[in-house]
């Protein structure tokens, strides 16, 4: 049985319901509809209206006999006004005219109201449309607040699962928060999207305060390649994080000196990377020395370089025509740099970060990477996201057990920092291969990945595209706001023009996370944000102020006698 969604009665919710148009007619297409209004204050593009239809035969049995079918404004043109004669001369009033000429109206203006249709809200099934197009003449009237606060957000504020980032932006004092469905951004990726400047660092910080509350302490880990969360360590001890059982969110903050990745979870495409410039037989060589790795030593192994160099050798060996082995020129180069390779700061052949030690449920972990190489940083990260997706896989399939480092027993989420260095649309990127599995496959194993990026349109679209999740914000690069078109699906073309507009804090929600797409307002974070923007000028300023303050501390100081030299007999004994 499918049970519409109940019209509030007036005074539930910040903005009563109330009658704004008529209904003129259909719209371009079947899913749009026109209504006209004189009211041009609440048609603002992104705002939700309803028109109400009988309850099919199917429905009979729905409360009130009648269903509230939503929409969303996506245009606005003014059809009717008062003569542009009457707006020419600036110094005479459009009004005075108007009543000179008998014609007096407190709203002169008619506006011609696009509307696209959403469809009545099923709690089991969420929004279905009817097909049910309204007939000349229905009224259209405002949604509530009461209403848009249960059938925008899947969860509810303050629910296990949820994650309150907000609330709509056209509905002023918060009167209708925005809450996602945590699951649904793990299980089927996310992406925040916006230009610089436009807060997508922000809103990630309160997306991450929303994932440790007690009713979610879920296991993150972030790539921070800016240092830019460190002040997350402002939940340890936080009276909004605490909870009645005792829970309190850890945060660990791993440093560059505090990053190590075991040599022997490296494979061929990782050390070439980190490699000096490499020619084609050299590459073949390296690519033959790994295949006899694994020869000599079958299943899971741990190598150094030393063993790497060895195969290298014994793949770059021949023999000559009277049977003598004979060592290629190749092999002594790719010794030297593999040499230049183990003195790495990053990767070592015990010490390891493993999946348990970056993932626990409660737990945030931040790779600040701000010092490291863009080479290293790719492998750093392909490295710890393939170790994770095997470790979350074989533990599913019940292929690790307690006690093994990669024994991960949970769901993960990993956020992802300037993610189109990682995933670079037409450059090839170490990460991106593994990237585009976990994208693709993650969501059976419980490994959830978000990406952030200012530059959309650099980020591959492969990868894009698997986010079911997006948080778009100010972009006002032409080649980013068409690589949303396509990489984007989720959101209507409607409010993908209102990307330009958006200021800071404001973000365009959409996919799988809430019911519909929204505009929303980020909340204040409860913990500081890492990114701010330096003010250069009061920089200067206070650099200015204080070496004019030593300059005239230097001046004013009284000038110090030259002491007396010591002489005997006159004769100076300096």
């Amino acid at each position: 049985m499918v049970r519409a969604v109940e019209p509030s009665r007036a005074g539930q919710g910040g903005l009563k319901t109330s009658v704004i148009g008529t209904v003129k007619g259909p719209g371009e297409n079947g899913n749009q509809y026109v209504f006209i209004t004189s009211d041009s204050r609440q048609v603002k593009i992104g705002e939700f209206v309803y028109y109400e239809v009988d309850t099919p035969a199917s429905e009979t049995a729905s409360r009130g006999g009648s269903l509230q079918i939503l929409g969303k404004i996506s245009d606005r043109r003014l059809s009717d006004h008062l003569p542009d004669r009457m707006f020419a001369d600036a110094e005479i009033s459009p009004d005075a005219i108007a009543a000179l000429i008998g014609f007096s109206h407190p709203n002169p203006e008619i506006y011609e109201v696009t509307v696209d249709v959403i469809g009545y809200f099923n709690p089991a099934l969420g929004f279905i449309n009817p097909r049910l197009t309204p007939a000349p003449g229905s009224r259209v009237s405002i949604t509530d607040d009461h209403t848009l606060r249960q059938v925008v957000n899947k969860k509810q504020p303050g629910e296990i699962g949820s994650a309150q980032v907000g609330s709509l932006l056209l509905r002023p004092g918060g009167a209708v928060p925005v809450a996602l469905d945590v699951k649904e951004l793990v299980s089927t990726h996310m992406a925040i999207l916006a230009g610089t400047g436009s807060g997508k660092s922000y809103t990630a910080g309160v997306l991450i305060e929303e994932f440790l509350q007690p009713y979610n302490r879920a296991a993150v880990l972030i790539f921070d390649p800016h240092g830019e969360y460190g002040t997350l360590t402002e939940m340890r001890g936080h009276p909004a994080f605490a909870s009645a059982d005792g829970y309190a969110p850890d945060v660990r903050i791993l440093t560059p000196d505090d990053i190590t990745i075991r040599i022997s979870s490296l494979d061929y495409h990782d050390v070439l990377t980190l490699l000096p410039e490499m020619s084609d037989r050299q590459q073949a060589i390296l690519n033959k020395a790994f295949l006899i790795l694994k020869r000599h030593r079958k299943g899971d192994y741990r190598w150094n370089v030393d063993d790497l160099i060895a195969a290298v050798n014994e793949a770059d060996t021949s023999e000559d025509d009277e049977g003598n082995l004979k060592i290629g020129s190749s092999a002594p180069a790719i010794e030297w740099k593999l040499d230049r390779f183990a003195n790495s700061r990053y990767f070592h052949q015990t010490n390891h970060l493993s999946p348990q030690d970056l993932f626990e449920p409660g737990r945030v972990t931040v790779l600040q990477m701000n010092e490291i190489s863009q080479e290293e940083q790719q492998v750093i990260c392909a490295a710890v996201l393939r170790q994770s997706y095997l470790a979350r896989m074989n533990t599913a399939k019940e292929k690790n057990s307690p006690g093994d480092e990669n024994y991960l027993p949970y769901p993960v989420f990993t956020l992802i920092e300037e993610a189109h260095r990682f995933a670079p649309a037409k450059e090839p990127a170490r990460c991106k291969a593994i990237l585009r599995t976990i994208l693709s496959e993650g969501r059976k194993f419980g490994l959830g990945v978000g990406l952030i990026t200012q530059r959309p349109g650099k980020l591959d679209s492969d990868v894009l595209s698997q986010c079911m999740s997006q948080f778009l914000m100010r972009i006002v690069n032409p080649v980013d706001q068409e690589s949303l078109k396509y990489g984007v699906e989720a959101a209507g073309r409607d409010l993908l023009k209102e990307l330009p507009a958006l200021t800071k804090g404001q973000v365009i929600i959409s996919g799988a996370c809430v019911n519909t797409p929204v505009m929303c307002q980020v909340r204040q974070r409860l913990t500081k944000h890492g990114g701010e923007t330096l003010n250069a000028p009061t920089e200067w300023q206070k650099h200015f102020h204080g070496s004019r303050v030593r300059s005239q501390t230097i001046e004013r100081a009284p000038v110090t006698a030259k002491p007396k030299a010591k002489t005997l007999g006159g004769i100076s004994l300096e």
